[in-house]
């Protein structure tokens, strides 16, 4: 017997709704305590109201969510499965022949599409929301002024503060060893936010030992003739660590934006691993959310809800849940310090919980 279109829309229009259901709970919790650390950490400033410390953890609420989701789907599909075996549906549906992989493909299938749409759709707005998220946080909470860009135009640097401002471009920059090399390099120092002090034109550069090291230097300041120096010292608290660190994070950039910006990041010389590992996770992400449905299947497919053990299963389930989300930390890390190539140590965390989750059905189903 194969499973009718009716209840098979049945069936996913059950998940959609506890999907739906878990996630608006647990992101209501995550909006919360993020309100309340936002709070915490602008106590003293009278300048931040509550709506503006709302409106940041809107901003940041996307991500959060998105770190979440697997826990979502697994939720909202234990919750489905429990409903319709509580009302006997689901008992209706075995005894008229239909295995359970056949009531699961519904599931299933809604989790992947859900993954896709979350891909595709919803994470370039929350990178984007995130992206001014991260912005506010240093203007606002960390008092930062940096800026970092690297993109077709070139590599520009600011830093500085109320008294003294310096912007650096360079027109190309590549990466060896602990050293970064630029070229064509335009360096404006400021005296306060606005006052044009000086600007220095070099043919080349390098970042290293806390200094700027230029060479072929031209240096023009107004209302004195321009004087060329073989080579100046430019102090700096820039270091190559600040520069990577501070370059647009993964969680900023869209599925879309992700490949151009490795391709032309690694052009540059620099290693674009935590780049890679957040894309190839993101296009694991469908394959994780199937996953957890199946993992979510071995602890709420139990027939007869009336033999008991309802708390150990729902403790199953959420140690299984966390022993994922801890499993895929480890091997991110490992990843992320090329221990495990990087496209094994994203996709791992989905591979092992399929696995996991369609054995164990195996054992219940056939075994």
């Amino acid at each position: 017997m194969r499973l009718s279109l009716t209840l098979s829309t049945y069936i996913g229009r059950q998940f959609l709704l506890a999907f739906a259901s878990a996630l608006l709970v647990i992101a209501g919790v995550i909006l919360l305590f993020d309100v309340i650390e936002l709070i915490r950490r602008a106590a003293g400033r009278g300048d931040l109201g509550i709506a503006a410390l709302l409106g940041m953890a809107l901003l940041k609420l996307p991500q959060m969510v998105h770190m979440v989701m697997p826990f979502a789907v697994m939720i909202g599909a234990m919750l489905s499965f429990w409903r319709l075996t509580r009302t006997h549906e689901l008992v209706v549906a075995r005894a008229s022949g239909v295995s359970a992989w056949e009531f699961l493909a519904p599931v299933v299938t809604a989790a992947v599409l859900i993954g896709v749409v979350e891909v595709t759709a919803v994470n370039p707005l929350g990178a984007a929301m995130y992206a001014r998220f991260e912005k506010l946080q240093d203007e606002i909470l960390l008092n930062k002024t940096g800026v970092f860009d690297l993109s077709e135009i070139g590599l520009w640097l600011r830093e500085g503060d109320g008294a003294r401002q310096v912007v650096v471009h360079a027109e190309d920059v590549r990466q060896e060893s602990l050293t970064l090399h630029l070229k064509d390099v335009q360096i404006f120092l400021y005296d306060g936010p606005d006052h044009f002090a000086k600007r220095l034109s070099a043919a080349s550069g390098i970042l290293a030992d806390g200094a700027f090291l230029l060479s072929d230097v031209w240096s023009m300041e107004g209302g004195k003739p321009s004087q060329h120096l073989d080579h100046v010292r430019l102090p700096t608290e820039l270091t190559l660590e600040r520069v990577h660190d501070n370059f647009a994070s993964p969680e900023t950039m869209s599925f879309w934006q992700l490949p151009t910006f490795i391709a032309f990041f690694e052009r540059a010389g620099f290693a674009a691993t935590k780049h890679r590992m957040h894309f190839q996770a993101l296009l694991a992400s469908p394959l994780l959310y199937a996953a957890m449905v199946l993992v979510a299947a071995l602890f709420s497919l139990k027939p007869n809800m009336r033999a008991g053990g309802l708390l150990s299963r729902v403790g199953g389930g959420v140690a299984a849940g966390f022993s994922i989300y801890l499993f895929s930390k480890v091997i991110f890390a490992f990843g992320l310090s090329s221990t495990l190539p990087q496209a094994l140590a994203a996709w791992s965390p989905a591979l092992v919980a399929a696995l996991i989750g369609t054995s164990g059905l195996f054992y219940l189903e056939d075994g």
